[in-house]
C-alpha cells in the first residue's frame, strides 16, 4: 500500500504563520525522507487555524525544498479562479520540477461566502462558476497541454481562430486529479475519465458509494485509461493509544466547532484541549470524527490503514496528521505529526 501526505498547514495557539510554515517545510521533508509518494496542500480562506491560502505558492517553496516527493494541491477550488490561471500556475510548477506535480481540482468554494466573493472580485463572479465547474475542468486540461486551446474570434478581427496556452513549450504536464466528497464529483470524474481522490478525512459519508460509482461508470480518457483513486483520512499515531487520543483531540475539537457554527480559533495545545467544555451539539461530532480517523499505537495505526485500504479497495492512501502539540513544544515544529508519520513508515514501509 502506498501513503501520501495532506497538509492544511495547521496554525496552533503558539504558532505564528511563519512558525506554521516551518513545521509544515519540516513535515515535507520527513515525508520526502521516509518515503512517501506524494505531499498535498489544500486551499482554504480566512480561517484562523489553516494557513494554507495558495496551493501553487505553497507547492514552489515545498519543491524546493524536498527531492523525490510528488508535490500537489488537495486542492484548488476551481470556481475561485480563472482557469487560465491555474493552468499557467502549474504548467510553470511543472517546467521547474518535472515529474514532480500534482494539481488536484475542487468544486467547493473553501471559505466563507463573504470570502468567496471577496476571491472573486468585483466583475460579477457568481454561482455560475460553480456550474460552469465542468467546462472549466476542460479549459485547464485543454490550456496545460502543449497544443493549447483554440479560440475563435469575431470575424471583423484580422483572423478568426486564436491560439492560448498555458505555456510556451510544454514538455510535460502536470497529473490532473478530481477531488470530491459526493456523488457529482464522483460521475462527473467518471465521465472525464479522470483519476479520483475522495475526501474521506471532511466527509466520512458516502464514501463507498462514490468509489463504487466511479468505477462502474468511468469511461478511459487520453489521460487515464483505468479507474485510479485514493481516499484521505485523518491520522493521529504514538508509542501509546493514550497519548495518540491526547493529540488528536485538538483538532476533533475544532471540527465541532466548525459544524456547529462556533468562531473559529486557532488550533488548540492539547492541555488547552483537555480543559475546554464541548458543547452537547458538538460531542456526536467529536465521536463520529474519531470513529472515522486513524489513531492509535503504531501497530494499532497500521491495522486500521490496512483494513481502510482494503474496505474501499484502494491502494493508495493519503494521511492528513492531525496532532496537534503539548504546551512547550518549539512553535515552529510539529513534532507529534511529524512523529504520526515515522511510526506509519516503519510499520508499513
Amino acid at each position: 500500500m502506498r501513503l501520501s501526505v495532506l497538509d492544511l498547514v495547521p496554525v496552533r495557539s503558539d504558532q505564528s504563520t511563519s512558525d506554521a510554515l516551518a513545521a509544515t517545510t519540516r513535515l515535507a521533508q520527513a515525508a520526502d525522507r521516509l518515503g512517501y509518494t506524494r505531499y498535498w496542500v489544500a486551499e482554504h480562506h480566512n480561517m484562523p487555524s489553516v494557513a494554507a491560502t495558495s496551493p501553487p505558492v505553497l507547492i514552489a517553496h515545498l519543491a524546493a525544498h524536498t527531492k523525490a516527493l510528488r508535490l500537489g494541491s488537495g486542492g484548488v477550488m476551481l470556481p475561485n479562479h480563472a482557469p487560465l490561471a491555474v493552468a499557467e500556475q502549474f504548467a510553470l510548477l511543472e517546467a521547474a520540477h518535472p515529474g514532480r506535480i500534482d494539481l488536484g481540482i475542487g468544486r467547493a468554494p473553501g471559505s466563507d461566502p463573504v470570502t468567496s466573493m471577496a476571491l472573486r472580485g468585483p466583475a460579477g463572479r457568481d454561482d455560475r462558476d460553480i456550474e460552469a465547474f465542468p467546462e472549466y475542468l476542460d479549459d485547464v486540461m485543454a490550456l496545460m497541454s502543449a497544443h493549447g486551446v483554440q479560440v475563435s474570434l469575431p470575424r471583423d478581427l484580422m483572423r478568426d481562430t486564436y491560439i492560448l496556452k498555458a505555456t510556451p513549450a510544454a514538455v510535460t504536464e502536470p497529473r490532473l486529479w478530481l477531488l470530491g466528497s459526493s456523488m457529482y464529483s464522483a460521475r462527473l470524474a467518471a465521465a472525464k475519465g479522470l483519476p479520483y481522490v475522495f475526501a474521506h478525512h471532511f466527509s466520512g459519508q458516502g464514501t463507498e458509494e462514490a468509489l463504487q460509482t466511479y468505477r462502474a461508470d468511468f469511461r478511459p480518457s487520453d489521460l487515464t485509461s483505468e479507474p485510479v483513486t485514493f481516499l484521505t483520512v485523518n491520522a493521529a499515531v504514538a508509542e501509546t493509544r493514550d497519548e495518540a487520543m491526547r493529540l488528536i483531540l485538538p483538532n476533533l475539537q475544532m471540527m465541532g466547532r466548525l459544524r456547529t457554527g462556533q468562531p473559529m480559533v486557532p488550533l488548540d495545545l492539547v492541555e488547552d484541549a483537555e480543559a475546554q467544555q464541548v458543547s452537547a451539539r458538538a460531542q456526536p461530532i467529536i465521536e463520529a470524527g474519531l470513529r472515522q480517523a486513524v489513531v492509535g499505537s503504531p501497530a494499532e495505526a497500521a491495522d486500521q490503514l490496512r483494513a481502510l485500504a482494503e474496505r474501499f479497495d484502494v491502494d493508495e492512501v493519503m494521511v492528513h496528521p492531525v496532532a496537534s502539540a503539548f504546551r512547550g513544544t518549539d512553535p515552529a515544529t510539529a513534532p507529534a505529526r511529524e512523529t504520526t508519520l515515522e511510526l506509519l513508515a516503519k510499520e508499513l514501509f
